[in-house]
């Protein structure tokens, strides 16, 4: 096998010794020559194994209380230097330093301890520093050795020592590399998340009544709350979706957005914050009640009129009257007003729990711009339709998938969101359109993906729609097409995919 390494010589230094004797006992039956200090190394004097004290290599005492011991070029050219490389091991033979081939370290609890309710001091002296460098260093140079970072792993080591007769492969210590990065990433994310203290917000609670909820980040830098009660974990999911849609509208005329479960149920581009706030309610004033509000523009004394009679959780504007602010407050008092700051910036990258870690992808950056279109159907769509097809782009783009969108003279008059079907999505956009009383003749329609099947276009031809905006890149793209042109019916593609999970 690939990479074969008899094991020599191991470094050990942990914290936690729990389940750490029968792999001293195995590695000294295999001939394994010990490296330790302080605690470790009285461990495994008590087990009557032979151990060479880290400080008689490095010719230098254990100093500041312990903080220094295997911090040293002695120790880390033992776990750093390449075996293949000549000079290598030229300069580990002249400078007395040696070969590690197994390093065993685990890190101090600094979790539990903060967890415990210790004080500042006592925290700090757990963050640790030997510990992790030996493992990123013994990770790092995975081809010459293996690191076993957490007591978590011995009893896979073990079966591996046993197994392979105290060889490892490369396979084995590029794995136990990867679990060593994943220990480190996380301790790291730890200690960063307890320094950001100043940076956390206790949530009223969680997406659910019954469980706890913290926002962690410089949240200020994005919004500020002016008014009103502490926020929720589930206002917060819908504070980011207001405004990430938003975001897309910032140099837009005054655009105005309802949101309900992080979707928008009603959104409007016009030429006054009043009037866009009210043909965005007309998209559905239903789900509006206890809705997320949010504004690209000034709330003034006339929409702050408007608005009063509605029940809603959260009003977002990069800014307040006055007049309006006293008006909205006046009859709510606790009513909670968010000023979205200029300027602001989000993530470059999203992350997100799953299973028992985390995924992470870059946002979803693109914008569709009439650049992109490709106009693939005999019929070319007008100018005021390609406007529209780009505004419902927008809307779509921030809407969970499966969606369609349904827009006309930039409002939204329905979208299907979330739904496990194409078709499900459009007779769902349909019939809210129809249940609010908006007339779908001329409107347009945009999907989140490519139509596998013309079944959509055929049901939002027949509905009065007449311009399409999709993707495209299924295999049958030439059926939805043909259909268009057969139906007098204008489509485009953007290229873009747009899926919200």
């Amino acid at each position: 096998m690939k990479g074969r390494i008899k094991i020599s010589s191991a470094l050990i230094s942990v914290f936690d010794k729990t389940g750490l004797e029968p792999i001293i006992k195995k590695l000294e039956s295999l001939g394994v020559s010990f490296y330790s200090t302080g605690g470790t190394e009285a461990y495994i004097k008590k087990l009557g194994c032979t151990v060479t004290s880290v400080e008689s290599i490095t010719e230098y005492p254990s100093i500041l209380g312990g903080r220094v011991k295997t911090l040293h070029p002695k120790i880390f050219g033992g776990i750093l230097n390449r075996q293949e490389e000549a000079g290598d091991q030229s300069t580990i033979k002249k400078l007395g330093i040696p070969q590690i081939d197994l390093v065993i370290v685990d890190l101090y609890p600094f979790e539990e301890t903060v967890f415990s309710g210790a004080k500042e001091n006592e925290i700090i002296e757990k963050i640790d520093i030997g510990g992790i460098a030996l493992i990123r260093a013994a990770a790092k140079n995975f081809k010459d050795v293996l690191c076993v970072s957490s007591k978590q792993d011995y009893s896979d080591f073990l079966t591996l020592l046993e197994k392979n007769k105290g060889e490892t492969f490369l396979d084995d210590r590029k794995n136990f590399s990867l679990k060593a990065f994943a220990i480190s990433s996380n301790y790291d994310s730890v200690i960063l998340n307890y320094f950001q203290e100043n940076n956390k917000l206790t949530l009223r609670y969680g997406e659910n009544p019954h469980q706890k909820g913290e926002f962690i980040g410089p949240i200020k830098k994005v919004i500020d709350k002016i008014s009103g009660k502490d926020l929720s974990y589930n206002n917060l999911l819908d504070i980011d979706a207001a405004i990430n849609l938003m975001s897309e509208f910032i140099n837009e005329k005054s655009s105005f957005g309802i949101f309900k479960h992080t979707n928008a149920c009603g959104f409007a581009t016009r030429s006054n914050t009043k009037k866009a706030y009210i043909d965005s309610l007309a998209g559905d004033p239903i789900s509006a009640f206890g809705g997320i509000l949010i504004s690209n523009s000034e709330i003034d004394l006339e929409t702050a009129d408007e608005i009063n009679s509605l029940f809603f959780e959260i009003l977002i504007a990069p800014s307040f009257s006055e007049k309006a602010k006293n008006k909205l407050l006046e009859v709510k008092k606790n009513r909670v007003l968010i000023l979205l700051k200029k300027n602001f910036s989000l993530p470059k990258k999203i992350f997100r729990s799953c299973l028992n870690g985390s995924i992470q992808q870059t946002r979803d950056n693109h914008t569709d711009s009439i650049e992109d279109l490709d106009y693939v159907t005999n019929l070319k769509p007008s100018k005021n339709q390609i406007e529209d097809l780009l505004f419902g782009s927008k809307i779509s783009k921030h809407t969970k998938s499966n969606t369609i969108v349904l827009v006309k003279n930039k409002q939204l008059l329905g979208s299907g969101t979330g739904q496990t079907s194409r078709v499900d999505a459009l007779r769902h956009a349909i019939e809210k359109s129809k249940k609010f009383n908006f007339n779908l003749k001329d409107a347009v329609m945009i999907s989140d993906a490519f139509f596998p099947f013309p079944d959509c276009v055929e049901i939002a031809q027949k509905e009065g729609i007449n311009s399409i905006l999709q993707p495209g890149g299924s295999i049958n793209d030439h059926l939805s097409i043909d259909y268009c042109n057969k139906n007098n019916l204008s489509m485009v593609f953007s290229g873009i995919r747009h899926f919200k999970h």
